[in-house]
């Protein structure tokens, strides 16, 4: 076991469970219950752990985090800024889903989005079929802490053959220091089923922790476009997972931007059946000494199933990044085809990257192939920038945003690759790069 905070959340959790969404429900009871026990016997994930061996969360257990306070005042135009346009936009703030700010009406016939903690109070057997079973709480101790201590979250369901013309934007906001906010979403699209959901999470100026855990379910040719930007606060800790299911013939991309926090992890897991398709784009930057680790794993479970992943890291100052991106093709996924690259800039001698790729092959009949790049900028390229006219720090600047710039683009919503990019400029400004350009 390890220091005060995971105790001090052991301790406050008698008198805090009862108010927990769920807890009167026995099925529900009995989910969170389990949890906890496992997260006491251990506490928080630690580098002993293989999964854990390159992200030390330690630093987590000299805070007593605590539950958010009654929602204070805060500044509606942050909130809003947050917001894309022309979407479904649910609101949580520290923690808990925000009516007041959500943008919901005009919803279609055959699509619900909800808040979990009213699901639970109004009709938990909605949630029962699907709590838990998209990951274990076994998988590691931050999952099962979020299944202990998760306060609310978000219910969507598409039925089947619903193609969402407008996406849904879920925004995460943090308001207040040393907060703890835990959410839970379940996504569930049946057959024949589209949508795109896009997560925002951002924070005020000071130290809190995130955890969410998003459990998501793709019937048969279910097709579910989804991105993550991440700009939480300086000082923040954050934990975030996608736990995907997808049926045979289902599509699941997702587009994963990692800027903002002091220590991240984001996992995304999925589990493909017949000819079931994933793309997994990542892009992390870091600066200062902010850890930033990604850790994927696709599980080819059954044949003809096909899944390309792209990450790319830039670090600076004394930044240390993590990729961890594992392949599993089991015996029955014969014809499987996959991709997995992974290329990190250095542009500091005190940065660092731990890139882990891994390929475990059960099939005979499969093509499958992983690349990793770890290096600073090509002196070659500077040099032919300089003979153009420019100097080098703008030389290298400009091949640092370009670099980066890759993974932006892969987005094709304007109004989501505008709000990413500037995150990207904000971050590493680029001299000589001239937004008109882009």
């Amino acid at each position: 076991m390890t220091e005060t905070a995971s105790l001090a959340l052991i301790e406050d959790y008698p008198q805090l469970k009862a108010d927990l969404p769920g807890y009167d429900v026995d099925w529900c009871r009995a989910f969170r219950e389990q949890a906890f026990s496992q997260f006491s016997a251990s506490g928080f994930p630690s580098p002993r752990e293989e999964e854990w061996r390159y992200t030390n969360v330690s630093a987590i257990e000299k805070k007593r985090f605590h539950w958010a306070a009654a929602e204070k005042t805060i500044d509606p135009a942050w909130v809003q800024s947050l917001f894309l346009d022309d979407c479904w936009t649910v609101v949580l703030i520290d923690g808990v889903f925000s009516s007041d700010y959500s943008r919901l009406s005009g919803l279609p016939d055959g699509v619900m989005v909800a808040s979990v903690a009213e699901i639970l109070q109004s009709n938990p057997d909605a949630l029962k079929g699907y709590l838990g079973q998209a990951v274990s709480d076994k998988e590691h101790n931050f999952i099962a802490f979020n299944s202990a201590w998760f306060r609310d979250g978000i219910f969507i369901r598409v039925e089947a053959g619903v193609n969402l013309e407008q996406s849904i934007q879920i925004v995460h906001v943090t308001t207040q220091t040393e907060t703890l906010s835990c959410t839970r979403q379940i996504f569930v699209l049946q057959e024949g089923a589209a949508a795109e959901i896009i997560e925002t999470y951002a924070g005020q100026d000071c130290a809190y922790l995130t955890t969410s855990v998003n459990e998501v379910f793709l019937a048969d040719k279910a097709q579910l476009s989804a991105s993550k930007v991440q700009q939480e606060a300086e000082q923040a800790w954050h934990f975030g997972g996608w736990y995907v299911k997808q049926s045979a013939q289902a599509q699941f991309t997702h587009h994963h931007f990692a800027f903002g926090g002091l220590l991240t992890r984001t996992d995304i897991h999925c589990d493909l059946e017949t000819a079931a398709e994933c793309e997994l784009n990542g892009l992390f930057l870091g600066m200062k000494r902010q850890h930033q680790d990604s850790h994927t794993r696709i599980v080819h479970q059954k044949p003809d199933a096909i899944s390309r992943e792209q990450y790319k890291g830039v670090l600076d100052q004394r930044a240390r990044g993590v990729f961890q991106g594992r392949v599993i093709v089991a015996q029955d996924a014969q014809r499987t085809d996959s991709q997995m690259n992974n290329q990190n800039l250095l542009l500091s001698e005190y940065a660092e990257i731990d890139t882990k790729p891994q390929l475990e092959i059960y099939a005979d009949d499969v093509k499958c192939a992983h690349g990793v790049t770890v290096g600073q900028l090509d002196e070659n390229s500077v040099f032919y920038c300089q003979s153009r006219g420019l100097d080098e720090e703008s030389a290298r600047n400009m091949l640092t945003f370009a670099f980066a710039n890759q993974m932006v683009k892969k987005l094709e919503r304007k109004d989501l690759h505008d709000h990413v990019l500037s995150l990207l400029l904000q971050r590493f400004p680029q001299q000589g790069v001239d937004s008109s350009w882009l």
